[in-house]
């Protein structure tokens, strides 16, 4: 037990290699989003009538990131099985501006979990944009990694092949439309603070990896039935998550660009009641538990450790959805009541 212990506890301290692994991979970010071309787009008018633009070359550095890992990995460099300072930073700030204005509650973990600025940016690079960004790659890398120990193990299977597809499918769709980001909720609304930092940083990778490291010492056998179920999940869940994104992108850029075809029906001039937007008022969270979900279900239902994703997901995006709609109920007022007797569903249609 004491040995099993010890070992524990060896294995949670990072090596130098670990570290200068992962410095090395904030500084490949840092240049190679700041150099390498990318599509400038603008982002929401903040409270204060100005704007962020944000270069998304996400998928040129990720795909770049890959190439030089598995070369690297090739040439036997690498093995292919491997925020206080914000608070005190943001508390110094006398910038007026919506991004870099304090906002100091007065309490110390308050302000220190949810963050003091909105936009805080370091030598130029717009770092909630860039930890997201960190977040995201690093979980393909760890996928990829233990795709990389299933396939040197010999113990690969269509569960793994299925999981790795999926979650690979949704990191690049996310690079492909990165510019759909700067509309999100976390990018316009959400400050920069631990909750988000640890959740791009650490939360992301290493918690929505979970069924790989599962399925590499359990074997599941799924029935044909079963995987064609897994993919409409996953297919069904993709079409509603990317198209109301989509439609809300769009929507912000033309508010009188046709959806469905149609002309948008639109509540007071600024809230979208058509498509996606008129069936739920956050259809885009079912989408994305969808999702979630199609990740997990190619490990069976023997156990719940590989669900911890889509179950922790549901819990967050309730507890958002809610969040939100105290913010739009304040921000809107009479014409997020005229919104909501039009659209009464939250996420889910007939269910909540």
């Amino acid at each position: 037990m004491q040995m099993d212990l010890g070992s524990l506890l060896q294995a949670l301290i990072p090596s130098w290699n670990s570290a200068y692994l992962l410095l090395g991979f904030f500084a490949y970010l840092a240049i190679v989003g700041s150099i390498v071309p990318g599509k400038l787009v603008p982002g929401a008018v903040l409270a204060d009538g100005t704007r962020l633009h944000y270069r998304c070359n996400g998928l040129v550095s990720l795909l770049l990131l890959v190439a030089l890992l598995g070369i690297s990995a090739k040439m036997g460099f690498v093995s292919p099985t491997v925020t206080l300072a914000l608070y005190f930073a943001g508390c110094k700030s006398r910038s007026k501006g919506s991004s870099l204005k304090p906002h100091i509650t007065g309490s110390l973990i308050h302000d220190w979990w949810f963050g003091i600025q909105l936009n805080p940016q370091f030598m130029g690079i717009d770092l909630k944009f860039f930890f997201v960004r960190a977040g995201m790659m690093g979980w393909l890398l760890i996928n990829l990694s233990v795709l990389a120990k299933s396939i040197q193990d010999g113990t690969l299977s269509t569960s793994m092949i299925l999981f790795q597809l999926f979650c690979a499918l949704y990191i690049l769709d996310y690079f492909v439309h990165e510019e759909f980001m700067t509309s999100t909720w976390d990018i316009i609304a959400e400050r920069l603070g631990f909750m988000l930092v640890f959740g791009d940083l650490v939360w992301i990778p290493f918690t929505f990896s979970i069924q790989g490291w599962w399925l590499l010492v359990n074997e599941v056998k799924l029935t044909m039935a079963a995987v064609i179920a897994n993919c409409l999940v996953f297919l069904i869940g993709y079409m509603v998550f990317r198209g109301a994104n989509k439609q809300k992108h769009v929507f912000k850029k033309n508010p009188k660009a046709p959806i469905w075809g149609k002309p948008p029906k639109v509540i007071g001039g600024k809230l979208l009641a058509s498509g996606y937007w008129g069936i739920a008022r956050h259809c885009n969270y079912l989408g994305d538990l969808l999702l979630a979900l199609s990740f997990s279900l190619p490990c069976g239902i023997s156990s719940p450790v590989p669900y911890f994703y889509p179950i922790y997901l549901l819990i967050l995006l309730i507890w958002r959805e809610r969040r939100d709609e105290s913010r739009c109920a304040e921000k809107y007022k009479e014409i997020w009541a005229e919104y909501r007797k039009l659209v009464p569903w939250r996420i889910l249609p007939y269910v909540y």
